[in-house]
């Protein structure tokens, strides 16, 4: 329940602009957010790997 309550907190607009939560929006992680795609770690990579993420590809050397 209180991890539902910080995803809909985090949605709302905060009074100061400072305030501003990231969040992951498919599992509402607020650590390790990656800007460039709105995701958490975890999440980006499970989906780089499925394929569902454009430009991203497995680096190999």
């Amino acid at each position: 329940m209180a991890r539902l309550a910080m995803r809909v907190k985090a949605k709302e607009k905060p009074k100061f602009q400072v305030r501003a939560v990231n969040r992951c929006h498919l599992c509402g992680r607020s650590r390790a957010y990656i800007r460039k795609f709105q995701v958490c770690r975890i999440c980006f990579r499970l989906n780089a790997s499925k394929g569902l993420l454009p430009g991203v590809t497995k680096a190999s050397w």
